[in-house]
């Protein structure tokens, strides 16, 4: 099977297409034939080593890279008792999906509605259940709530934006153009400050009469972090989930303290899919939303996989204007 392998941490240039062998699943696992694969800054953060001494998502080299992906079950290993080879499935949070067939723990995949389709799947997936975990567990929104959502045109963004929305909250969010304004407002959020143009931290603090928001959802990282905390309101929330401008190296505690005693955390995603019940409560909120009309997914491009250095290098670049995948098996 072709494979995307990366040797060694680098820039997009160390990703290489190789043949390899189909692996063989393990007791408890599935053999998954891939039809698309996500592409997310996990990836880009396991192929340049930001994630090179972590414990929860191990990079070990070399290695397949690639965090999602939606296709068929070809075979089972012993033990699997849930799921029957010819089943459509989509998971998260198992390496090695930009790949022609992967090896995935069963309790981690969730079977895909008819109505749903292969390119939705690999879609909603880890963006999906990052927004919903956001939303719903680190910092439960409720009706009446507002959040700051930084890159609000980005594929997480984007579904946050709506999921917010959905449970009556007021979204604030920052976007680098007025493109990418246009794209937040069509998912509803209420407010969009471009950054480039505006100090997001007075405008938040200007709308809100000085409280500030609740919470503070901040994938950017290196760029934002100081003043998201400081556009939180009395003991507040910042949620730091991602480091596209680049890693946060500390946090000073005073920090916290000055800024109103607010509070600060940084989560994984797999934290909050620990059990194959969460997992698939989170995908049926979502695939169910999407049913109803309530939540919308936007596909940006589709890149073959063996444009998968171009797909990193447009992620990294700040195009993005939804979500990216990889085309692996028709």
């Amino acid at each position: 099977m072709r494979a995307i392998n990366i040797h060694q941490f680098g820039g997009p240039e160390v990703c290489e297409i190789q043949e390899t062998a189909i692996p063989t699943p393990a007791e408890g696992e599935a053999l998954v034939r891939v039809a698309y694969a996500g592409v997310n800054f996990i990836d880009i953060y396991m192929r340049n080593g930001t994630y090179a001494r972590s414990h929860t998502y191990k990079t070990p080299l070399p290695m397949v890279i690639g965090m999602e992906a939606s296709g068929t079950i070809e075979a089972v290993g012993s033990g699997v008792a849930d799921l029957k080879v010819g089943q459509r499935v989509a998971f998260c949070l198992s390496r090695g999906s930009y790949a022609e067939y992967v090896a995935v723990p069963a309790w981690k995949l969730v079977p895909l509605p008819d109505d749903i389709s292969f390119e939705l799947g690999a879609a909603v997936m880890l963006q999906g259940c990052t927004a919903h975990y956001l939303s719903h567990s680190a910092f439960p929104l409720q009706h009446g709530q507002s959040c700051l959502v930084h890159a609000g045109a980005g594929g997480v963004g984007q579904l946050l934006i709506q999921l917010a929305k959905n449970l009556g909250a007021t979204v604030f969010t920052t976007v680098s153009t007025r493109e990418k304004a246009d794209i937040a407002r069509s998912r509803g959020a209420d407010h969009c400050i471009l950054y480039r143009d505006t100090d997001f931290r007075e405008e938040i603090m200007k709308l809100t009469s000085g409280k500030g928001v609740d919470v503070v959802y901040d994938s950017v990282g290196k760029t934002t972090i100081t003043d998201s905390i400081r556009c939180i309101r009395r003991r507040g929330l910042c949620v730091l989930f991602g480091a596209s401008s680049g890693v946060v190296d500390a946090i000073e505690p005073l920090a916290l303290a000055e800024a109103g005693s607010v509070f600060f955390t940084r989560p994984h995603l797999a934290d909050y899919m620990a059990t194959a019940e969460e997992i698939r409560g989170r995908a049926g909120d979502l695939f169910r939303m999407v049913k109803e009309k309530r939540l919308s997914m936007a596909i940006d491009t589709v890149f073959p996989l063996a444009d998968v250095a171009a797909a990193h290098r447009y992620i990294e670049d700040g195009k993005t204007r939804g979500k990216l995948l990889l085309q692996v098996n028709q």
